[in-house]
């Protein structure tokens, strides 16, 4: 069973508040999401972020198949992290730790990821041509976005 690490930092020339009200808020994550993707939330999403929160979204990661993806908020400390956990979904395992750090002029934030891809041996071959690149290119996408959004550090 082999388990995969994405670690991504980026620093924005804003308050800890200020990225904590955008980034915990689950509406967001369309905004931060390339248009391709075709996310879209389907419940869950009504409410600021809490501790065993459910939400629900539709997404077409490749080749233009919709799927369902269900995470739940595992834990929040406000201001400072959260932990989304894949319950249902296109992942065997999705781990993702969200941490935001005050930094002089602005904040640093954190998403370390673990993962694990389906299918065994097969989803491990694919891995490095197929799923890594499209997480890079994801959260690319992300640090682009939160930059027009937000200004570069």
């Amino acid at each position: 069973m082999k388990i995969y690490t994405l670690h991504k930092k980026q620093n924005l020339p804003i308050t800890k508040e200020k990225a904590w009200e955008f980034l915990s808020s689950p509406k967001n994550l369309k905004t931060i999401t390339p248009d391709y993707m075709g996310f879209n939330i389907l419940s869950g999403a009504d409410r600021p972020m809490f501790s065993r929160q459910i939400i629900q979204y539709i997404v077409t990661p490749i080749l233009g198949i919709k799927t369902k993806w269900v995470t739940e908020i595992t834990h929040v400390e406000e201001g400072k992290y959260f932990v989304d956990e894949q319950r249902f979904g296109p992942y065997a395992l999705w781990h993702h730790k969200h941490f935001i750090n005050e930094i002089d002029g602005g904040v640093e934030m954190e998403d370390i990821i673990d993962y694990k891809v389906p299918l065994g041996i097969l989803g491990q071959l694919v891995h490095p041509i197929l799923v890594k690149p499209k997480l890079e290119e994801i959260f690319n996408y992300r640090t682009q976005k939160l930059e027009e959004l937000f200004g570069k550090y």
